[in-house]
């Protein structure tokens, strides 16, 4: 092992080591910087379904169709989906602290046009502006964490709060949005991100250091139109099959474009002299099995919110803010195993049987919530399978963002951040359309075989045949999420590689810096720290329980 002479300031690259040049907040200020990063991921996350419940208020307030509704969720999913990437590798290029709170202050100032609106074309391009930053945002704040959080321990526990918090936020919206809208107004549900923006703005603005943006750094232009367009195509088309069907050509035209756009993409970054998303990020076999794993997880989760908030509410009649709370128990029991998952199982078994194992559970809390019936109760019914389902997830999701941004350069931190975002924002996209198409066909289906003389009053449906048709096809809904939960358990199983994360060949690929080198000396004459990221050593050369230095 070697270090700079003195004198020479080139900057020294440590194999493995992820420890940025003044990037990262020093003792515990680091985990005041993982509060902040924290509010913001809440903010996004429970902004998905925090407007859910207090869309019908608006309609009945900005006098809206019903078909038009979904522009206020499609707008926001449409934006934060078509720009995460993008989102990401300025993040690597400008700084994330620039990035980070220009996408906390652009989203502030969306949500305050998005609750003053006055007509639905207000509201909807509020909600467009809204993800557009939020894309720039949530990149920011995942890389944030990866710079800041290098030792295994230390990361453990800020991934487990992360991934805890990515997991329940949906639930969180739940609950804040029905008690807002009940309490205050469906314009809270957007005034409350002002709460949430301005502390965390605060926050960065005294806890986070600034960084050099990237000398020679180049945008990848053809690359962000392609993937831009390409993501816009794919979640418009899963949006519109969940409101219409699969057999439209705005349905099928769109997903087919979005396939296209993909592979001209996928094409375009393994020539591009500065591709956009590096080929060596998603190509490594752990990273690549986690965003799987985050993309089945996310598909699987929002449509048991879905479902379940239409069960509860529909079937055994409780109102939005009671509907909230009933998802508390799945809240806290996820937080508690996302942390369990990273403090004390991911240093010792790594994600292959986290993950695995995760969605298996998932998958069979899943089968359990089968069994709902119209007269069943929350305690009997539902309260079960929903904690068996949030172990599995809170076992799944944390291991997966964490193993996600692991082994990646400073430089890809960014947009390997990003994609963790692509795969939970395309992951709910599909899962919605995919399960919102199945539950349709499978209620229609039972309405119809069941309809006669004794079920008919008054030329229309019983109401008890309605609530055993609703009840049919949201039980038909869950089978389909278990078996994507079965299925993503035995891909990633396989994906996986075995063992901890930080053991590869015997040696570890991303090691505590020891007690001399965790931070490289300044130089003699020049008085600048050397520079370390991660450059994880390729091929044969790389000795067990060594490090490797090299000078670039």
């Amino acid at each position: 092992m070697s270090a700079n002479p003195p004198g020479d300031t080139t900057p020294v690259t440590v194999s493995g080591l992820q420890q940025p040049s003044g990037g990262g907040a020093p003792g515990n200020r680091r985990w005041l910087v993982l509060a902040v990063v924290g509010l913001a991921q809440l903010m996004i996350v429970l902004d998905v379904t925090v407007v859910n419940i207090a869309l019908p208020s608006a309609q009945r307030a900005l006098h809206f169709s019903t078909v038009d509704r979904q522009w206020v969720v499609s707008a926001y999913a449409l934006a934060f989906g078509s720009l995460l990437l993008l989102g990401g590798r300025l993040a690597d290029l400008l700084g994330r602290k620039v990035t980070f709170m220009a996408g906390l202050a652009g989203f502030a100032a969306a949500s305050a046009v998005g609750g003053a609106a006055t007509s639905l074309g207000m509201l909807v391009a509020a909600r467009a502006c809204q993800g557009a930053f939020a894309a720039v945002m949530a990149p920011s704040a995942l890389s944030i964490l990866t710079v800041n959080f290098s030792d295994p321990r230390d990361r453990g526990k800020a991934f487990g709060v992360f991934g805890a918090i990515a997991g329940a936020g949906g639930a969180i919206g739940l609950l804040l949005g029905g008690a807002l809208t009940s309490y205050l107004s469906w314009r809270w549900t957007l005034y409350v991100n002002l709460f949430f923006a301005g502390l965390a703005l605060a926050g960065a603005a005294l806890l986070l250091r600034r960084e050099p943006s990237r000398a020679g750094g180049r945008l990848d232009l053809p690359g962000a139109v392609l993937v831009s367009g390409a993501m816009f195509c794919l979640v418009y088309g899963f949006a519109n099959a969940a409101t219409h069907n699969w057999h439209t050509p705005s349905t099928y035209g769109f997903l087919a474009a979005g396939v296209v756009l993909l592979a001209a993409f996928a094409g375009w970054q393994g020539r591009a002299p500065a591709p956009l998303l590096p080929p060596r990020v998603v190509l490594d076999r752990n990273r690549g099995a986690a965003y799987l794993g985050m993309l089945t997880a996310s598909a699987g989760m929002f449509g048991i919110f879905l479902f379940l908030t239409y069960y509860l509410q529909n079937t055994l009649g409780f109102s939005p803010v009671v509907t909230g709370f009933a998802f508390l128990p799945m809240v806290a029991t996820l937080m508690v195993f996302a942390n369990v998952s990273q403090i004390v199982l991911m240093p010792r078994t790594g994600p292959k049987p986290l993950v695995g194992f995760g969605l298996l559970i998932a998958a069979a809390g899943m089968v359990w919530l089968t069994r709902i019936g119209v007269h069943s109760s929350y305690a009997g019914g539902v309260l079960g399978p929903l904690l068996i389902t949030a172990v599995g997830l809170g076992l799944t999701i944390a291991p997966s963002v964490n193993t996600g941004t692991f082994g990646t350069a400073l430089s890809d931190a960014g947009v390997a951040s990003a994609t963790v975002n692509v795969g939970q924002q395309l992951g709910g996209s599909t899962g919605t359309a995919l399960l919102n198409t199945v539950v349709a066909s499978a209620t229609a289906s039972y309405l119809a075989a069941h309809l006669n003389p004794r079920t008919v009053i008054g030329g229309h449906p019983a109401p008890a045949l309605v609530q055993s048709s609703l009840v049919h096809g949201y039980t038909v809904g869950f089978w389909w999420t278990a078996a994507i939960f079965a299925g993503g358990s035995v891909i990633c199983g396989l994906l996986f590689r075995r063992g901890p994360l930080a053991r590869t060949g015997g040696g570890d690929s991303q090691p505590q810096a020891p007690p001399k080198a965790a931070a490289a000396e300044p130089a003699a004459a020049g008085g600048r720290p050397a520079e370390a990221s991660i450059r994880p050593d390729p091929g044969p050369t790389q000795r067990p329980g060594g490090l490797t230095i090299r000078i670039s």
